[in-house]
């Protein structure tokens, strides 16, 4: 479940109105109106549910069948690496699909912009809305409105060699004084490795560094009313910001410049006992073209244990999608009954079963043993601030730039944070 960059969006006309093709009664019973309501709904979604789980597409539009019989459901797949320019082209159009799939980080332009309907008042009537995992409801969310429905997710946990583990004494830690004390056995027990890391960080891996901040109470930045304030300065960030510090320079070997892209052919080498990384990033490291498959045995999890609140978990940034209907579509209360099918929590079962993190912390208990940890790490989770400018910090780098600050100690880190926060302020509030 890789990252998508966000694209900017195209011009698009303001929303209509949730009711737009008859009605039917709140537990999903066809009215006369939904009887004869007829028309064919739009739903676009990404092939990794034509792969994964085509099954539960068949069914949802099934379910939307028999709640409106002369409706018919056309379901176009797309690909990450062109669907937002093909999405701007439609918003731009007369007609644009009904319901999009987005990735969570794509959602905040396409809010800001007015392109997705307010689904703010139906939020109750989704399965599990009151329990979906916290980073994918703030991604669907802007200005207090919402504006999409939590779809599934990818989270990170530190990633282990439990060989390297086992030989020097150290089991997985469930607390961060035992994450510390292992690590520390484990850097003297491979003191004879000079490229021997315990826990190997990329200096620019600022999503891996943002669990420090969060897990003490941070952020990035805070908004005030029409306002963003850089807050990676804040006494809390900074706290975690120094205890990362202390980690990265006792117990990584890893490029203090260099950022997260490799490292899981790196763990593959063997002089790497852990790395903070995605689900999907074993596979990477087992793959005979780019890892080690003799390590297939040899992998292990946990979610990284909290510095703040003793006997939990540090917040991970969760990857995933959100499930969209957009503003100009002429069908929004057919668009919002499929979704609502799609995401029930008899669909949400069947798609923990295919390997995949469900949309809300009450069906995180049904993943696989192997995804436990991941699944742990999403329950706690944060999502980076959806403003309408934030890809631009991304792309300025600020972030990496500040990290590389910080661990080749050309900062401080209240220099560092203070510079980054700067920035950030000035970038989120540009017109």
């Amino acid at each position: 479940m890789k990252f998508r960059k966000l694209l900017i969006a195209g011009a698009v006309a303001g929303a209509l109105a949730l009711s737009a093709c008859g009605s039917s009664d709140a537990d999903g019973g066809s009215s006369s109106a939904a009887t004869d309501a007829a028309g064919t709904l739009t739903v676009w979604l990404q092939t990794d549910a034509q792969q994964g789980w085509p099954e539960l597409v068949d069914a949802a539009s099934a379910a939307v069948k028999k709640q409106y019989p002369n409706v018919t459901v056309n379901v176009e797949y797309q690909t990450w690496p062109d669907h937002l320019t093909k999405l701007d082209a439609a918003l731009a159009g007369t007609t644009p699909p009904d319901v999009v799939e987005l990735g969570n980080t794509e959602m905040t332009k396409y809010m800001a912009a007015g392109a997705l309907a307010d689904l703010t008042s139906k939020k109750g009537d989704f399965d599990n809305s009151a329990t979906w995992l916290n980073a994918l409801t703030e991604s669907a969310t802007f200005d207090g409105a919402l504006y999409g429905v939590p779809y599934y997710a990818g989270s990170r946990a530190v990633i282990y060699n439990t060989d390297i583990y086992k030989k020097a004494g150290v089991t997985a830690p469930t607390t961060y004084d035992a994450f510390l004390a292992g690590n520390d056995k484990l850097m003297a027990a491979n003191a004879s490795d000079k490229n021997f890391s315990a826990y190997y960080f990329p200096g620019k891996n600022w999503y891996g560094a943002m669990p420090w901040v969060y897990d003490q109470g941070g952020a990035i930045a805070v908004q005030d009313g029409n306002q963003w304030k850089g807050s990676l300065d804040s006494p809390e960030a900074q706290k975690g910001l120094e205890a990362l510090k202390q980690v990265v320079l006792k117990y990584s070997k890893a490029d203090k410049t260099g950022d997260e892209s490799k490292q899981d052919q790196a763990f593959a080498q063997g002089s790497i006992a852990a790395i903070y990384g995605n689900g999907w990033e074993r596979g990477v490291i087992i793959d005979p073209k780019t890892g080690n498959p003799d390590l297939k045995d040899s992998l292990g999890a946990y979610p990284l244990p909290s510095l703040a609140k003793p006997g939990t978990t540090m917040p991970a940034f969760l990857g995933g999608s959100d499930l969209a209907v957009t503003s100009k579509s002429a069908n929004q209360e057919w668009a919002v009954a499929w979704i609502k099918a799609f995401t029930s929590t008899e669909s949400m079962t069947a798609m923990v079963k295919k390997g995949v993190l469900p949309n809300t912390t009450s069906l995180l208990d049904l993943v696989a043993p192997a995804d436990q940890p991941f699944a742990k790490s999403a329950a706690n989770s944060w999502f980076v601030p959806t403003a309408p400018n934030w890809v631009n910090v991304e792309k300025a780098n600020v972030l990496p730039n500040m990290l590389v600050d910080i661990f080749t100690e050309k900062k401080t880190v209240a220099q560092a944070t203070a510079d980054a926060s700067a920035e950030i302020t000035k970038i989120l509030n540009e017109s």
